[in-house]
């Protein structure tokens, strides 16, 4: 995606912490405490800075260095509420976690639309994807009432036809292994050429990717938790998202495409 992440990125310095009080936790690997949806965490600071941000996955928080709202948080708080906060205004809160929840889902199918709009292997549905795309986008700059009324899963219904369109375009020619939501956890894939497979919705938790071949691979939905991609090519991967790379274990020769960060914990 060359043109269009930044909006797309988490800025939490523009946020008023959403993903710290919306979302619920569960204790577990992914999280130390359990925390109800709607109520602040314990290490959320007055000023919405997380107070163990540094320290997340060696304090039992490895969920929240893998989440990434897709620009959701910053979108929710300076444009659907104009720089309002929850903490400041208590009753917005409920209306600003649904839209922070809604907003999420969209900014996410404006990330893949993205992805797919830079695909010269799926110009011919350029048109389509373009139109879905500002559709999308004239949602997200909407009033707070008229996000909540938004059908999302109707919205997401729509986009997914193209999506699938583009991944039969792009991995045209490959060898487009079929793996569709396949148990693949803790799977030795270790230098597997899964060059254009159909990984989506793929459970590959713990799975051993390390010097593996994804270039084409669709990865939409593909659970990454704990595999190891270290060495492997995931440079030119459709739908591949931020939160996946968190999850996955690489190192400084796995090759990402260029709109995803590297982890700062690869490199640890």
């Amino acid at each position: 995606m060359a043109t269009g992440t930044s909006d797309l990125r988490a800025d939490c310095a523009g946020c008023a912490g959403l993903c710290c009080v919306a979302l619920p936790f569960a204790r577990s690997a992914d999280f130390a405490i359990d925390k109800d949806a709607g109520e602040p965490c314990l290490h959320l600071e007055r000023d919405f800075r997380c107070e163990i941000h540094a320290e997340l996955r060696p304090r039992g928080f490895p969920g929240c260095a893998v989440f990434d709202c897709f620009g959701a948080g910053q979108q929710v708080t300076q444009v659907t509420f104009a720089g309002t906060d929850w903490q400041g205004m208590p009753h917005v809160a409920g209306p600003m976690y649904a839209a922070f929840a809604a907003m999420r889902q969209l900014h996410e199918m404006l990330w893949y639309l993205g992805d797919a709009l830079n695909r010269p292997a799926a110009r011919a549905i350029h048109d389509d994807l373009r139109l879905q795309r500002e559709r999308i986008e004239r949602l997200t700059s909407g009033s707070p009432d008229a996000l909540l009324e938004v059908d999302v899963a109707g919205v997401r219904a729509d986009v997914n036809p193209l999506l699938l369109r583009t991944s039969a375009l792009v991995r045209r020619g490959t060898p487009a292994q079929d793996l569709r939501g396949r148990d693949l956890i803790g799977a030795r894939l270790r230098g597997a050429n899964l060059r254009g497979a159909d990984l989506r919705g793929a459970h590959l938790i713990g799975a051993d990717l390390a010097g593996a071949d994804l270039r084409l691979a669709d990865l939409v939905g593909a659970d990454l938790r704990g595999a190891d991609v270290a060495g492997a090519d995931l440079g030119d991967t459709l739908f591949l998202t931020q939160a996946q790379a968190n999850a996955a274990r690489g190192d400084a020769a796995t090759a990402l495409p260029d709109a995803l960060d590297r982890p700062r914990h690869w490199l640890t």
